[in-house]
């Protein structure tokens, strides 16, 4: 069976189509015919070594996110059926691998139906970034009518915060370059303002006692504390141990922690059908240009995710 993945960690040229065994769906699990992959910065950290992967065997197979269809439910499995037209958040540092694969078998708790009306690169976009982004409003738990402020707001993670939150009744303020403070108003922003390591001082300025929270999607840390009232929360999406004082909470927010929250994707997947999340698809490229996909992700300036095309 084809995938996509690495033996030796590094650049982007280290990824190769390999072959490896058809996964079997055991107790409470499906497998699942990829049609579509969504290409995450998570998936860089893997290929290139920055992921724990031991007592794992190469190939290492990056990918977080898949849609598709199911080709087989293991025993005990009675909510889906092979047929189904489905997405699913994948756990890549596993003896199985990620979504980079034609077939790919998760636990059935990991999977919500693909959204009416869109296809499955579409899909693809959800699981994780969407999860991801629940996590971190439910962890910052802020009250309807309180401010947050989101940075790297024009990304997947950023946006989903966006929609998530105005959905929650929050006031947002939303960084962004010139070139997407469009893109970030229509996703819901009340306000905006210039991204940069200067961000918080941006928007004491517009709150001036602090905002109640951060959701940090541009993984400034530390640096965008001082936007945060005592007592306030920082939601951080890569571990980031550090402590900004000020009795601010610091949530580390881990989507693994998520991955079978079956009632949080169906919710994500309800959104997404009555207009109030928004799937972006900045490109579909066929698998074997997964090099390609993680340069362009690597470059940065991608506004929605690149996405692998795994039906040819």
């Amino acid at each position: 069976m084809r995938a996509i993945g690495v033996t030796e960690f590094g650049g982007p040229e280290q990824l190769r189509v390999v072959d490896v065994a058809q996964p079997k769906p055991e107790e409470g699990e499906i497998r699942i015919r990829v049609h579509a992959a969504a290409v995450n910065p998570t998936d860089t950290v893997l290929r290139a070594g920055g992921h724990r992967t031991e007592g794992l065997e190469p190939p290492y197979i990056p990918g977080m996110d898949a849609a598709g269809m199911i080709s087989e439910v293991g025993p005990g499995v009675t909510t889906w059926q092979p047929g189904d037209r489905v997405m699913a958040v994948v756990v890549p540092v596993d003896s199985r691998g990620g979504a980079y694969a034609d077939e790919i078998v998760v636990p059935a708790a990991s999977v919500a139906a693909v959204p009416s009306g869109f296809g499955f690169a579409a899909a693809a976009t959800l699981p994780m970034n969407g999860l991801t982004a629940h996590l971190a409003l439910e962890q910052l738990g802020l009250a309807e009518g309180e401010t947050l402020a989101v940075t790297g707001a024009a990304g997947a993670f950023g946006g989903y915060v966006i929609e998530l939150a105005k959905d929650r009744g929050l006031h947002v303020i939303a960084d962004a370059s010139a070139a997407d403070e469009r893109l970030v108003r229509d996703l819901g922003a009340d306000a905006v303002v210039r991204r940069g390591d200067d961000v918080a001082e941006r928007i004491r300025e517009l709150v001036p006692e602090g905002v109640a929270g951060v959701a940090d999607g541009a993984v400034l840390n530390g640096a965008v504390a001082p936007a945060i009232r005592d007592g306030g929360g920082l939601a951080v999406v890569r571990g980031w141990q550090g402590d900004p004082g000020r009795g601010i909470r610091v949530h580390r927010v881990l989507v693994v922690q998520a991955v079978t929250d079956s009632a949080a994707l169906d919710q994500l997947r309800a959104k997404v059908e009555n207009g109030r999340l928004t799937p972006r698809v900045a490109r579909v490229l066929p698998a074997e240009r997964a090099d390609e996909a993680h340069r362009v992700l690597e470059r940065g300036g991608t506004r929605g995710r690149l996405v692998l095309d795994f039906e040819s």
